[in-house]
């Protein structure tokens, strides 16, 4: 097991195109549906520009065997939605940042991560800020072997 790393971040405020799926998994079934809209408009060129989060949305529970997952991505004013994707205002704000592998990560699976950086969170200046927690794979796209993500929870002073 290797120490935490954490850092603060402060996300801005930004428009972003929205996917929700629930299902048994919905992570895969919704990055379908995004990648699918996405991609033809360029959008996963540059995943700096139009970065990527993701957060379960209904999270899931020992007695249901779907549950929910929601894709962002960042978009200009110019983009409207299609279909099941929906535009959303995201208020920006601070957050507690570390990074995990999907598998393989010696600080263990992405679960017991997020739990580390909420006590972690717990034992710093900061408190928890209830909103949505965000994933972000620093490549979208990148086989769930290879999938890192950065893990951001949300806090406040």
């Amino acid at each position: 097991m290797t120490e935490l790393q954490v850092h603060i971040v402060e996300l801005q405020p930004m428009r972003v195109a929205s996917v929700r799926v629930i299902s048994a998994s919905p992570e895969r079934d919704a990055w379908e549906r995004m990648h699918v809209w996405a991609q033809p408009k360029g959008l996963l060129d540059n995943v700096e520009k139009n970065p990527v989060f993701g957060f379960n949305n209904p999270g899931p529970s020992p007695d249901r065997k779907e549950y929910g997952y929601e894709f962002w991505i960042a978009i200009g004013p110019d983009i409207e939605p299609e279909g099941d994707i929906e535009v959303k205002d995201f208020a920006g704000g601070l957050y507690a940042v570390t990074t995990c592998k999907l598998h393989g990560d010696p600080n263990g699976n992405v679960l017991e991560v997020w739990m580390k950086l909420l006590e972690w969170v717990k034992s710093s200046k900061y408190r928890w800020r209830k909103t949505h927690e965000l994933e972000k794979a620093h490549d979208p796209e990148a086989s769930e072997e290879n999938l890192v993500l950065d893990l951001y929870l949300p806090i406040e002073e």
